[in-house]
């Protein structure tokens, strides 16, 4: 009854903020990956710039497949750039290359939440694995009478996730923040292509915040239905 429980309706809400965003991020990015920045620069070439800029010297820039898969690995320090960003030229491509080199400017200057965030990982990617399996059994060993320690175990397991997910949220809005005064700074975007630039970062933005929801509106159904058991 796990999946048909009335307490259901706490997360529909979440998810379909999270469907909205999803859509956004896409439209946004395709919309503006078709506009070219009149300054001819590359995704690679604006990130490779503003790490020189900042004087990073020992991080590289490297070509990843698929489309907005752009991350920064700060365990390898490497600022990986998807197919849609690595030689694009587009006013889009800017906007993630400049936000992911943000990232890569946090971790150099120390920015407490990105390595508050890269500390707690190994815990949390453990957590996130363990926690689904024993909230279900927890769950079916609750609905057979038993003992509801599985499902407490899980709950508190998958908390750490959506508390990882809240701290993302300062490391991204930062990031984003960064990238935008850099571009505009450098002249890398003209006064007229940083509104779709800050576009496409905001779109970005609102998919973190979607996945803070999902992840909040889990935990609160699943402390709902913990208290419904002990009751």
């Amino acid at each position: 009854m796990y999946w048909f429980d009335p307490t259901m309706l706490i997360i529909i809400p979440a998810a379909i903020l999270s469907f909205y965003a999803q859509s956004k991020v896409s439209s946004t990015f395709n919309k503006y990956s078709r506009l070219a920045s009149a300054r001819g620069y590359t995704g690679a070439d604006v990130a490779r710039q503003l790490l020189n800029m900042a004087g990073i010297h020992d991080v590289s820039v490297e070509h990843i497949r698929g489309s907005l898969t752009d991350h920064y690995d700060p365990s390898h320090k490497v600022l990986r750039l998807s197919d849609s960003v690595y030689d694009s030229r587009s006013v889009a491509a800017l906007g993630v290359a400049a936000h992911e080199t943000g990232h890569a400017i946090q971790h150099n200057v120390g920015y407490v939440p990105l390595a508050f965030r890269s500390a707690i990982f190994p815990i949390v990617n453990i957590s996130s694995k363990i926690s689904t399996p024993l909230i279900m059994l927890g769950l079916i060993f609750g609905f057979l009478g038993g003992s509801n320690f599985l499902l407490m175990a899980g709950i508190i397991l998958f908390a750490s996730v959506v508390f990882f997910q809240f701290i993302t949220l300062p490391v991204e809005f930062n990031a984003s923040r960064r990238a935008l005064q850099l571009l505009d700074e450098h002249s890398f975007l003209t006064p007229e292509e940083m509104k779709p630039a800050r576009k496409v970062l905001s779109a970005a933005a609102l998919t973190y915040v979607a996945a803070a929801a999902v992840a909040l509106s889990n935990l609160l159904r699943l402390l709902l239905i913990f208290s419904r058991r002990n009751d």
